[in-house]
């Protein structure tokens, strides 16, 4: 991805403005194409942390960080151990969720349903692979991963039909697989997401264990900010987000998650202070120049100096599934 052709930050302005001034040392922990990272170092950040799993993205880092110099610092790992891969305090920290347009646009990460490529889905290129999962789960845990994962209501019929399907040959490319699931919908109007949109996110978040990193990673951000520190993390679909708001909220002492499926969480030590409580959504502006920003949601908070702590996971609504 050249300059001529860059990836652009999602709710970036928001995030520049609602948590200016921007200084010190900051962490970004999902650096892909480095839209943040680079903003945030013209901003004014003194030094900038960039950790990704991929190490494309590295490799990539190298050519546009040369600019910066010392002032970033490139780390491979998994922002779940965030607070380790910083090594220090911090000022800020900036997550954005979820596949990368890099990785999108690359056929021979097998992330994308529009360009066929091996069913691979691996953020860090290594360990079990998307076609791992759909020839070898067994029908159930397949429904349930584009169930809860995906948010696809014909989960089970899809499920069965690439059952129905590997009997004959393994499921091998991302082609095959978007057929086999645009077989099990209608067809889609004008305007509507290509159907295999969810079931292909459910995938890539079983392979990847995104929540679980997720969960580790705010807690590895509580851990790491300093007294006054600035988190900002942006989600492209409702499962993070709902996971995202409900973690602050009980960091924030707020309790919340009343309702007839989740006990009201109790009243604790306030950690973060929010920042814009409902969260921030792109405007008419960003939505024309952006599009991918129009199911992007910001959410924001600030460290207090309360000491950290283990979060309640059992009130943050994670999906879970079995055998994965």
């Amino acid at each position: 991805m050249s300059d001529q052709n860059p990836h652009i930050p999602v709710l970036l302005q928001p995030i520049l403005t609602h948590l200016a001034p921007i200084s010190g040392v900051w962490l970004d922990g999902t650096l892909g194409a480095g839209g943040y990272a680079r903003e945030l170092l013209r901003a004014g950040v003194d030094q900038l942390i960039g950790v990704d799993r991929d190490p494309l993205a590295l490799d990539m880092a190298r050519d546009w960080g040369a600019e910066f110099g010392d002032r970033l610092r490139l780390v491979q790992g998994n922002f779940a151990q965030l607070d380790e891969h910083a090594g220090q305090p911090l000022d800020g920290v900036v997550l954005d969720l979820g596949v990368s347009s890099m990785q999108l646009d690359l056929p021979e990460r097998g992330f994308s349903f529009g360009k066929d490529g091996p069913l691979d889905m691996r953020m860090s290129q290594s360990g079990p692979l998307a076609r791992d999962i759909v020839n070898g789960a067994s029908e159930e845990t397949l429904a349930d991963i584009l169930f809860h994962y995906g948010e696809e209501r014909a989960s089970r019929r899809i499920a069965r039909a690439i059952l129905r399907a590997r009997t004959d040959a393994p499921i091998e490319r991302t082609g095959q697989l978007a057929q086999i699931v645009a077989g099990c919908l209608p067809r889609p109007k004008p305007g509507q997401s290509n159907p295999a949109t969810r079931s292909f996110q459910g995938l890539r978040i079983a392979v990847n264990a995104e929540f679980d990193a997720l969960i580790d990673g705010l807690e590895a951000a509580e851990r790491a900010l300093k007294p006054g520190g600035k988190l900002a993390v942006v989600s492209f679909h409702s499962l993070e987000d709902r996971v995202v708001k409900r973690f602050l909220a009980q960091r924030a002492g707020q309790g919340g998650g009343g309702n007839r499926f989740l006990p009201e969480a109790p009243q604790t030590t306030a950690r973060f202070t929010l920042i814009e409580k409902k969260g921030v959504s792109a405007d008419s502006a960003e939505l024309a120049a952006n599009p991918r920003a129009r199911s992007a949601r910001l959410r924001m908070a600030i460290r207090t100096d309360a000491a950290p702590g283990p979060s309640d996971r059992s009130a943050l609504g994670l999906p879970r599934i079995s055998e994965v």
